[in-house]
Order: structure tokens, then sequence, then C-alpha cells
């Protein structure tokens, strides 16, 4: 015997097989797990941080941001109503100012590496080039801390604190590269 199937028949059948194919056998209630990656990703991509820089009078001198991704932490300087010149400028272990910006306590450095960029030594995570403040007391700096630093070490218990110094940092000299006095200081907050 010989069973014939009318084309119209076979051609409503194939969108059935078609569903049929990519259910798979995985239980009912994983249906939703692409859901779950795409927030996953989502969750997992760029952190950002901001602070507002203050001079010793209270006056905003600049803003500085911290972008964490997989590939370290980016920071982004802009300072304005500065004296013109070359200025080191660092991260800091505690996220405190106040009360004459000693509070921010020492350069970050979770690995205890010795201090600057040109240290044979390594370079603490939150080393970074001198900001050159022009003839209108403008600057911008970009740079990407060292491997050790992490959004999460940033970000931890107590914080941490970004420092503008009154003078070049040498980038050698333990602990501060001879930069000179705090002349600015923010905390870190989550953007």
């Amino acid at each position: 015997m010989r069973i014939t199937v009318a084309p119209a028949a076979l051609l409503a059948a194939l969108p059935l097989f078609a569903l049929a194919a990519c259910g798979g056998s995985e239980p009912a209630d994983d249906a939703g797990m692409g859901d779950d990656t795409a927030m996953m990703e989502a969750q997992s991509g760029p952190q950002n941080a901001m602070a507002t820089l203050l001079d010793a009078d209270g006056n905003e001198v600049g803003t500085v941001t911290a972008t964490g991704s997989g590939g370290g932490v980016t920071i982004d300087l802009t300072v304005m109503g500065l004296e013109p010149g070359m200025r080191g400028v660092h991260i800091h272990e505690t996220g405190s100012c106040s009360p004459d910006f000693s509070a921010a306590g020492g350069h970050w450095n979770p690995a205890g590496m010795s201090h600057g960029l040109e240290s044979e030594g390594g370079q603490h995570a939150g080393d970074m080039p001198n900001l050159e403040v022009g003839a209108d007391g403008t600057g911008t700096l970009s740079y990407m801390l060292s491997m050790e630093a992490s959004f999460e070490g940033l970000m931890d218990a107590d914080g941490s604190a970004f420092v503008i110094h009154a003078g070049e940092d040498d980038q050698t000299t333990d602990p501060s590269g001879n930069s000179g006095d705090r002349i600015a200081c923010g905390v870190f907050e989550a953007a």
C-alpha cells in the first residue's frame, strides 16, 4: 500500500518539524537562559567611577573618571584653574581627602611595588605619568593603570582618592617621586 501526502499538507507540517528540531532535550525551565546570559554580559561591561577634584580652598579644579573593563582600569583626567607646569598625579589608597589631603594615605600599591613608571622594582598601581598644565591652567591626561590595578581594588571597602601634587614626579624616588605637596584631591564614587 502506498501513502501519498499532498504537497500542501507537507508544507504545513514543515514548521512543526523545525520547532521540534530546535527544542532539543533541555528541560523547559532552562528556556530563558539566553536572557540571563545577555543580562550577565551587560553587567560585566565597563564599570565607572568619578571624582571631583577640589583644591585646599574647596574650589573645583577638575574631574577624573576611572573606567574598569576586562583590560584593566583607564583613568581620564581633566583639570582647570591650576598653575602652569608639570604635576605628579596619583591614585591614593584611601577614599578620603579631609582635612588636608593627608587622609588619602599613600599611593595605591596593592602589590607592594616600588614607586615610579621608570622604577626597576615595578610601579605602584596608582602611579601615572605627569600631567602637563598649560599656560591657560588646563590639562588632560588619559592613562591605563598597571596590571596590578583592578576596578574592584579601586573601589574596595575604604575606597580610593585621586591626588594632584605641586611638583613634577621624577618617576623613580620612593614613595612619591619627590612630587611635593598635595594641592588637589577627590574621592572616587561609583558612577
